[in-house]
Parts: structure tokens; C-alpha cells; sequence
């Protein structure tokens, strides 16, 4: 460690020491440190969620209407040959049904585009908005 000596030119007067001794300084503030890390809760790295109590509700299943379109042309509504009038009035009274059933449309491998075309057109038309069209590993 230096020392500050005051000038040897044989003055009587003192000269103060301008210097601050800071090691006690730093042995206060590692001290504070210490103690502010200590004292800081341990952060959870979960999330506290509030679940329900009890049974959930019985979810009823959706109704599920099948339209299937064979390789004539023929279109089948749940199982039941119509024809595209009854097709047009079965959907119009599927999209007033509140929540809308699920539309699964099943062609035949062989069917004609046109007649697929025309049921999906006619669905759009008539606002169905759940429609899914299956059995698409027959064309692979």
C-alpha cells in the first residue's frame, strides 16, 4: 500500500491528504450484495394455472351427414339414392340447423368430376361450412 507524505521542504503546516480509503467502502457493498441475493425469492420456472373442478360437460357429437357419389353418377344422401332437387332442399335445411352438422362427401374412384363438382358448388351455395370430402386413399 502507498502512503502520502507531505512535502519534505520543512514547512510547518500539514498538508491534508486528499485520498479516500475504499476497501471498507467495498467490503459494505459485496456485504449488501450478498444479502440482497439471499433474501430474493427462487423464481419457479411453472405456471401456476387454476383448473375446473368436477366433471367437464357431456359434449354431444356432432350430427354427421354422408353424401356419397358412386361411379354412375348416383348421388346418396345417408345412404338413400336422391336426385339434385332433394340434394338442394336436403342441404338448404342442413345449413338452417344451428351448430351445422359435418358434411362428409365420398366419391366413388370412378365418378365423373361433374357430379362431385356440382355437390360441392351446391354446398357452398347453400352455406355448409363443415364439409370434408374422405376416402382420399383410393386415389393414391
Amino acid at each position: 500500500m502507498g502512503m502520502n507524505v507531505g512535502s519534505g521542504g520543512g514547512g510547518s503546516d500539514a498538508e491534508p491528504i486528499m485520498d479516500i480509503n475504499t476497501t471498507p467502502l467495498i467490503d459494505v457493498m459485496l456485504v449488501l450484495i450478498i444479502m440482497l441475493i439471499i433474501t430474493i425469492p427462487i423464481q419457479l420456472h411453472s405456471v401456476n394455472m387454476e383448473m375446473p373442478v368436477g366433471n367437464p360437460p357431456n359434449r354431444e357429437k356432432p350430427l354427421e351427414v354422408r353424401i356419397d357419389i358412386d361411379r354412375t353418377g348416383q348421388i346418396f344422401w345417408n345412404g338413400a339414392p336422391i336426385d339434385r332437387p332433394t340434394l338442394d332442399a336436403n342441404m338448404m335445411e342442413t345449413a338452417k340447423i344451428s351448430p351445422q352438422p359435418n358434411i362428409m362427401v365420398r366419391p366413388d374412384r370412378f365418378a365423373r368430376y361433374e357430379g362431385v363438382a356440382f355437390v360441392l358448388a351446391n354446398s357452398q351455395r347453400r352455406g355448409l361450412q363443415k364439409l370434408a370430402i374422405i376416402g382420399g386413399e383410393q386415389f393414391r
